[in-house]
């Protein structure tokens, strides 16, 4: 479970990566921008919990408490 986590993790940050290269390109319509935009806000938001979570599970192999 932990392989599956990982590679959704590298492949949401490279989509990210290109999402920002369409943004940032003068290419895309206003529309087209939009959506790329909230395609990216929902990517950062699960990159989010799968860095929290992971930061929790280390957390719990060392021992340490909140």
């Amino acid at each position: 479970m932990t392989r599956k986590k990982s590679i959704k993790f590298e492949d949401s940050m490279k989509r990210l990566e290109k999402i920002v290269d369409q943004l940032e390109g003068d290419s895309a319509s206003l529309e087209n921008s939009l959506k790329l935009f909230e395609e990216g806000m929902k990517l950062t938001e699960e990159c989010r919990k799968m860095l929290e979570d992971a930061e929790e599970k280390i957390k719990n192999l060392l021992g340490e408490e909140d």
